[in-house]
């Protein structure tokens, strides 16, 4: 074990981050983190400031080996030689205001840790490739709040696909949902699916859209639903649709989405499908 890996070891027993340990010796976090990447090396000052934060001897945290105790003089002849002293052993415990826990994978990628997990009852912040936390940053992000190509969080921005109670992305999934595709309670996008949806086209209870809406209450130039106000309506009565309707309903649809990819079009039949009949 060099002096990276000691120092490393020294701060995860202690619950510290490295911004934490950074900010106690007054410095950067960088410059923590190349201590343990092993690309420098603390100053005198700085090794006796860490020294004593950990309670270690300079010997141990730069050899790894304690300096050896000189040897006692002998007893003198006339004086029996004092039995030996059991040796006791000091337990260092260290206690934080709030659980904490860190990890930091060493391989990285474009400058971030493969892995990265920093949760705690404080607001910690993970950032990495796959990033774990409080608040996550990363390709992969899980959080309470959480920002990534993937993300998922109470929280969640993502640029591919976000999953959350409030959910922003290019798939968005969650109890308020916004982005191109949005799944939720509350939908907002290009196509939206919800308890109450707005977009290009929509489907869900309550719904308005600028070509097609389906719904149990439908807005939109084609509007399918019980209640349905545009150009075009089709009335949906409680019995539901006969299959004469539903086929005109699938007919109309097609015709109004030209443009639109094949999904769009499976996704609202099969709710004009689904809700009325």
């Amino acid at each position: 074990m060099d002096f990276r890996d000691r120092l490393f070891e020294l701060r995860r027993q202690a619950g510290l981050s490295q911004e934490e340990l950074a900010n106690l010796l007054g410095l950067t976090r960088q410059a923590v983190q190349k201590w343990e990447a092993g690309t420098s090396r603390p100053d005198m000052d700085n090794l006796i400031a860490l020294a004593n934060y950990f309670h270690v001897s300079l010997d141990y945290l730069v050899t790894g080996q304690e300096a050896a105790a000189p040897p006692s003089p002998p007893p003198p002849e006339h004086e029996p030689a004092a039995p030996p002293q059991p040796v006791s052993t000091v337990v260092h415990h260290y206690y934080h205001d709030s659980w904490h826990y860190e990890y930091k994978s060493r391989r990285t990628l474009f400058g971030l840790p493969l892995l990265h997990i920093n949760v705690g009852h404080r607001d910690h912040w993970a950032r990495g490739i796959i990033a774990i936390g409080n608040i996550a940053t990363g390709f992969v992000a899980l959080g309470g709040v959480a920002v990534g190509l993937l993300s998922l969080g109470g929280v969640s921005f993502g640029l591919l696909l976000a999953l959350g109670a409030v959910a922003l992305g290019g798939a968005s999934i969650g109890g308020v949902a916004l982005g191109a595709l949005a799944w939720g309670g509350v939908a907002l996008g290009w196509l939206a699916v919800g308890g109450c949806a707005v977009g290009v086209y929509a489907a869900g209870g309550v719904v308005a859209a600028s070509r097609v809406a389906v719904g149990g209450m439908a807005s939109a130039p084609l509007a399918i639903g019980q209640v349905a106000d545009g150009v075009k309506t089709i009335l949906v009565p409680l019995e539901g649709l006969s299959d004469q309707a539903l086929t005109e309903a699938h007919k109309a649809i097609t015709e109004a989405c030209p443009d639109a990819p094949f999904f769009v079009t499976r996704i609202l039949k099969f709710f004009a499908w689904a809700e009325m009949t």
